[in-house]
């Protein structure tokens, strides 16, 4: 029996799309380094099996890992069991020298705890056949916060120094870091730290590609409830200051992420940590299923060139297929390329619009306007005619036409009227297909 017949057609085509979406980011994140951040909630139990899991399979298509742990439910556990009380304020733990004691036995025990899950490799599990080298070191110096709004923070710190060259170093020899938000400082005094800080200053220090944040919730919302996928660190500023609908991680967490691509770290991202597999989906899915925070819009319009000439025709070729566009030979896109615009998000081109020129006629075609299926509630389309009526009023054009058999509404929608294919220009009147019907839509600039 073959694979495809033991897990049913649907799923095998699934299965093998999946993995052909999946490509261009195995390629894209290979030998980059992202810095895991999570409290302590996550590394027990069968979140931290699942994690584990998940940070074998990024380590195993070659991603640089550091990860950056909390320890709070431990630590309230050995407080209880001395008879201490927690004191917190801002947010942070007031680190008295005997919280200092439960802190510390905390924090080793979530380590070990971690540890021992990232060396697994039983037969039957993600893990198999794995063997991770983990290891960590005192790559992080401390200071004492000191008394803070007339509160003695005793043996709270906050990040002096990041020993960035040791952390790259044990990094290239495909190690993965973990990092305890234990730090001493130079008169050897040990300091307890914000897990939160700890990993926005590693990614800093050590230029990672992504700083990611296990939450206690999706995401940010927008305020029907629906997931942010994308924010720029200004409009996540906005949202932090008017602090709508933010939880306790993300009053924590959404401050470093915006600190964080602010100062050179690529992207940040907010993830639900209770959501199953949410760092491959949040990878290796075009959707992604948490909020990615930027310093710059995610989505940027760019001129394209022969390099470009593939990716074109991987993403208008199902849209040629089902008779949305007419279909354009490869030696064809290849000569006319610089007459495209493409529309990227994250460095995947995700939309495409060509400006044919007819200037004797002072008209301009708008030609193959195309954006993937996933992306065309995010206005590229819209941004994407914006851009070429002002490409052909540049140029001195005074109309823009374009031929359709499918989505005349939304050209009407957008100003655009009909008329008949005699009110093309010569050159265009003479190639239109009669056959095919196409809708002639004008508008005037």
């Amino acid at each position: 029996m073959t694979a495809a017949a033991r897990m049913g057609d649907d799923d095998a085509i699934r299965f093998v799309d999946w993995v052909r979406g999946a490509a261009p980011y195995f390629h894209a994140f290979r030998g980059k380094t992202f810095v895991l951040a999570f409290g302590g909630e996550v590394a027990q139990g069968e979140l931290l099996q699942d994690l584990c899991h998940d940070v074998n399979l990024l380590a195993a298509l070659g991603v640089r890992l550091v990860l950056v742990h909390g320890s709070r439910p431990h630590i309230e556990q050995e407080l209880a069991r001395r008879g201490l009380e927690s004191k917190y304020h801002n947010g942070l733990r007031v680190t008295d020298a005997r919280a200092l004691e439960a802190v510390k036995a905390g924090m080793g025990i979530t380590r070990i705890e971690i540890e021992a899950c990232l060396s697994q490799g039983l037969p039957n599990t993600p893990m198999a056949g794995a063997w991770m080298r983990v290891t960590g070191g005192n790559f992080v110096t401390a200071r004492p916060m000191g008394v803070v709004d007339g509160i003695d923070m005793h043996f709270t710190g906050s990040v002096r120094k990041v020993i960035a060259e040791e952390i790259i170093a044990d990094l290239d020899q495909q190690n993965v870091v973990l990092i305890t938000p234990l730090g001493v400082s130079p008169a050897g005094e040990i300091f307890n730290m914000a897990m939160e800080e700890v990993a926005e200053a590693v990614a800093v220090a050590i230029k990672a590609e992504k700083l990611i944040y296990l939450c206690d919730a999706p995401g940010l919302l927008d305020e029907g409830g629906r997931l942010i996928e994308a924010i720029t660190a200004d409009e996540a500023e906005r949202m932090f200051t008017e602090g709508k609908g933010l939880t306790e991680d993300l009053h924590l967490f959404l401050p470093r992420a915006i600190r964080s691509v602010r100062k050179g770290v690529a992207r940040a991202h907010l993830i639900d940590r209770d959501k199953d597999g949410g760092l491959l989906l949040e990878f290796f899915t075009r959707q992604g299923v948490g909020t990615m925070v930027t310093r710059d819009p995610l989505h940027r319009l760019r001129d394209a060139n022969i390099d470009d000439v593939a990716s074109l025709v991987s993403m208008i070729a199902p849209l040629e297929a089902d008779g949305t566009l007419v279909r354009r030979p490869r030696e064809l896109l290849e000569q006319e390329i610089e007459r495209f615009t493409l529309a990227e998000n994250d460095g995947m081109v995700v939309g495409c619009v060509a400006l044919n020129p007819f200037r004797e006629d002072g008209m301009g075609e708008m030609a193959c306007l195309a954006v993937t299926a996933e992306y065309r509630r995010a206005g590229l389309g819209e941004r994407l005619l914006q851009h070429v009526e002002q490409r052909a009023r540049a140029q001195g054009l005074t109309k823009l036409f374009v031929l359709t058999t499918r989505t005349e509404h939304w050209f009407r929608e957008r100003g655009f009227a009909e008329v008949g294919p005699e009110a093309l220009p010569g050159r265009k009147r003479d190639l239109y297909n009669f056959q095919r019907r196409s809708k002639v839509l004008m508008k005037s600039l």
